[in-house]
């Protein structure tokens, strides 16, 4: 395996170099820290917890709130060599024990787990039998009661932070305002992290209103003569 970001990000993902902020949470995560990560849709949050479990000894548990979301990490993470599985409610039984034993005997890199999996008694105790690297918390604004993507399961995701002290924990969303992000903070006993807040500006986004007149030629024109040989959606 690599033994450096630089080279873990060109041999497996491709990439030359990193984007924004990402190298200093790596190395800050790699070295044990816990970190608040807020970066935009498409900003790279994936191979910020992604690198530090491959580097640091252990499984990277991953812990997201989506099945399909869950399933498409690991495939894309398997189709690149990496040894990544998931638990969750729609895997059978004989599935769910092989993935445990490879957990256990430390062929895994990356486990992806549910909220409400993670809090059953018996993937606590998996875990107290397993050598972690680090914590990942995905869209952490689920933990936020206001927000309307709100898991009660997160709220107890806390206990990491009683049951495992030395992990390192992350955070990472793209949907959080100053409020969520103290929110964040409380809920999951993030007050020592270091937190990396990017700007959300896409520049590859942008809103315009127009008043809607004669709908069907406004769309033809825009299509016609402001998109012309592009793909899109409308």
């Amino acid at each position: 395996m690599n033994n450096t970001p630089q080279q873990l990000l060109h041999s497996l993902f491709g990439y030359e170099e990193f984007r924004g902020q990402q190298l200093d949470v790596i190395q800050h995560v790699i070295d044990g820290g816990d970190a608040l990560v807020l970066m935009p849709t498409g900003g790279g949050k994936s191979i910020c917890y992604q690198i530090p479990a491959m580097l640091r000894e252990g499984v990277g548990v991953v812990i997201s709130p989506l099945i399909a979301l869950m399933q498409d990490q690991v495939s894309s993470m398997q189709q690149l060599g990496v040894n990544a599985e998931a638990l969750h409610s729609g895997i059978d039984w004989q599935l769910q024990k092989k993935i445990e034993q490879q957990a256990l005997n430390g062929d895994l890199d990356l486990l992806y787990i549910s909220p409400e999996r993670l809090m059953t008694d018996a993937c606590m105790n998996l875990l107290r039998s397993c050598k972690l690297a680090l914590f990942a918390i995905d869209e952490a604004h689920c933990v936020s009661q206001w927000g309307y993507d709100f898991r009660p399961e997160y709220l107890q995701l806390e206990c990491l932070q009683q049951n495992f002290p030395h992990v390192p924990r992350m955070a990472l969303t793209a949907t959080a305002d100053r409020p969520t992000q103290q929110e964040m903070v409380k809920r999951l006993g993030l007050h020592q992290a270091k937190q990396y807040i990017s700007s959300f500006d896409r520049p590859n986004i942008r809103y315009r209103i127009m008043q809607k007149q004669k709908g069907k030629h406004q769309l033809l024109d825009f299509v016609q003569l402001q998109h012309q040989g592009n793909a899109g959606i409308v």
